[in-house]
């Protein structure tokens, strides 16, 4: 039984990840139109009425921007925590009443034989959440979009198979940019974005003798590059001690516009 993922796009300009499970199909956010979204599903070799079940962390554009309308087209069932439907009423119209389901924070719910839970993250939204998926004993966590690594999102994450960890941005090049300082000093704050820096220390101590791969996920087009997080990233690591040959080096890239190939969890990657 095949248990796998892709990220679809991550980034602030969209953000949406698919999980399989056997005959289980979850999306996780839907922050791009529904054609670009239906773009990118396609060229991973599904469509919408592939999937059984979307799943939203929190309410801002870049993780819901096509929630309506996938929701509406292909009649999809959408879960969230009662805060994150509150924060959505706006645009809760154009999910069905009968299509919103609740889950609160910290609950399990199971697609197949995946169990899903979610976990409080930090973040300037009503009740964000990062996602855990578990199947036969591997485990794949989604964290993005937190100002810091708490120790619950610890607890959560630590010990995962394969990770997505935000790596947002270059703080030096967040200050020289251009957006006006409340702005920086908010994605700077503890409910804002991790800098590459702190996703290094913070896999400092998520990983483990279990985690194979690590994907950086949610850079900023405008204040980060992939060479530098992952050169960022590494150093940290070095510095405290994990060293990897070049072949087996667990760090991975996403893309603001293109999904990342299939990753069989529970097999390591060629």
């Amino acid at each position: 039984m095949e248990f796998r993922f892709t990220v679809l796009a991550s980034g602030s300009t969209g953000n949406a990840t698919v999980v399989q499970s056997g005959d289980k199909t979850v999306l996780v956010d839907a922050g791009h139109s529904l054609k670009k979204l239906e773009e990118l599903m396609s060229s991973r070799g599904i469509a919408g009425h592939d999937i059984d079940a979307v799943l939203i962390t929190h309410e801002h554009s870049d993780h819901i921007k096509g929630l309506g309308a996938l929701a509406r087209k292909y009649e999809l069932p959408v879960y969230a925590n009662e805060a994150t439907w509150g924060a959505l009423e706006r645009h809760a119209s154009h999910v069905p009443p009968e299509r919103r389901i609740v889950m609160g924070t910290g609950e399990e719910m199971r697609f197949g034989s995946m169990k899903v839970r979610s976990y409080p993250i930090s973040h300037d939204a009503a009740e964000p959440v990062g996602y855990t998926f578990t199947d036969d004993g591997y485990k794949l966590s989604l964290a993005t979009d937190l100002g810091y690594v708490s120790d619950l999102v610890r607890r959560s994450i630590i010990d995962s198979d394969v990770l997505v960890l935000e790596s947002n941005h270059d703080p030096e090049m967040l200050r020289m940019g251009r957006y006006p300082w409340n702005i920086k000093r908010r994605i700077l704050s503890d409910i804002g974005h991790l800098s590459n820096e702190a996703a290094g220390e913070a896999l400092c101590e998520l990983m483990t003798d279990r985690t194979r791969r690590v994907y950086l996920a949610h850079l900023s087009l405008n204040h980060n590059l992939m060479d530098l997080a992952r050169l960022t990233v590494n150093g940290v690591l070095e510095d405290r001690g994990h060293f990897f040959r070049k072949d087996e080096h667990p760090l991975r890239d996403t893309h603001p516009y293109e999904p990342t190939p299939w990753d069989q969890i529970k097999r390591k990657a060629l």
